[in-house]
């Protein structure tokens, strides 16, 4: 591909380029919200993203690119905690908006999602998703320091709570007040660092037994690193699980699995607020969330069939005008939804 002169550039002024090097550039897809690019120097391999102002979806959806930094801040906080949880950060370009980090080859990096689309449904691999995520959120609680550079409500309303809750309380006026709360309830709530896109698209499995890095999830993307409401992450993540029984039916009670290993593992790390409290507001986010990725300005690309579109929406608006407080009762619920699997044993997690 033609060279983009300025990511170029920005390169240089991370001293990543020296001056007069060539660079290979690949175009890499998987992203609504960047470009993003595999450049190959003399010297070494990077993976090198630029926020974009407009996302790459149907709505009109504008998003400042500043979120670059953050997601950049984000990444050393993170490293702080589990080193291997996110891939070494090389440097970010303020005024360009370029970030780059360390490449992970996809032969020895696997994607979450692409793991879970072919049927590779692994429990152990969602707990571990949920151990480092509560791991980072633990040792960002309550700390003011994080507080004061994360202080990024708006940006998260722009980009999360907008486009996920209030926008497709605009699609479902019966349900809007409902929404509407969750929106406030969640931009209401500081707890802890926030990495706002937990999603198996964003998450690399690395190789086990791997005599360089340690084996485990990868957390990329976070644009959106925000202090704020932990039960939105997990919640987020959650969802896809949920999701996911749709896109892959033959998988459902493994999905099933996933979830309920996924949230109990992260709920017994938690240690900032009393357990009940969380998974209350985690369960509350879950039906505005699955209905958001139907009727929001994000929808799952997965999901294009209008009969599972129609089932998303009646279990979600079923789930909203009663408000759940155990993420057991969804589990339980959507496994008795449509498909006639054998509903799983347990009412809490």
């Amino acid at each position: 591909m033609e060279p983009d002169h300025e990511l170029l550039a920005a390169l240089g002024r991370l001293g990543l380029l020296e001056p007069g090097e060539q660079a290979k550039m690949e175009a890499l897809g998987g992203g609504v919200s960047s470009d993003i690019w595999k450049v190959e120097t003399g010297s070494r391999t990077l993976c090198v993203k630029r926020a974009l102002a407009k996302l790459k979806v149907a709505a009109d959806w504008q998003a400042p690119i500043e979120r670059n930094a953050y997601e950049a801040d984000w990444m050393r906080e993170a490293a702080k905690v589990v080193p291997s949880a996110v891939p070494e950060l090389l440097g970010q370009d303020e005024a360009s908006g370029v970030l780059a980090m360390a490449f992970l080859p996809p032969d020895r990096f696997s994607l979450w999602k692409e793991e879970l689309r072919q049927g590779r449904v692994e429990p152990s691999t969602a707990a571990d998703v949920g151990d480092r995520l509560v791991r980072i959120h633990a040792a960002c609680a309550h700390r003011e320091d994080i507080a004061e550079r994360f202080d990024t409500d708006a940006i998260f309303h722009d980009i999360r709570l907008e486009p996920y809750l209030l926008a497709t309380a605009r699609a479902h006026p019966a349900h809007a007040a409902a929404l509407e709360r969750l929106a406030e309830t969640t931009g209401n709530t500081k707890r802890t660092l926030v990495h706002g896109d937990v999603s198996p698209k964003n998450i690399l499995i690395g190789p086990r037994n791997d005599p360089i890095r340690q084996a485990g999830p990868v957390f990329l993307d976070a644009e959106c690193a925000w202090f704020g409401d932990p039960a939105f992450d997990l919640a987020f993540c959650l969802n896809h699980l949920l999701l996911k029984c749709v896109w892959v039916p033959a998988a459902k009670p493994a999905f099933l699995t996933c979830f309920e290993a996924l949230a109990e593992r992260y709920l017994t790390g938690v240690d900032w607020e009393p357990r009940d409290e969380i998974e209350a507001r985690t369960a509350a986010l879950l039906p505005g969330l699955m209905l958001g990725r139907i009727d929001g300005k994000s929808p799952v690309e997965y999901l294009t069939e209008e009969s599972d579109k129609t089932r998303v929406r009646a279990f979600a608006t079923a789930h909203l005008a009663a408000l759940p407080k155990r993420l057991g009762d969804i589990k339980l619920a959507w496994s008795g939804e449509g498909g006639g699997e054998r509903p799983m044993t347990g009412d809490k997690m």
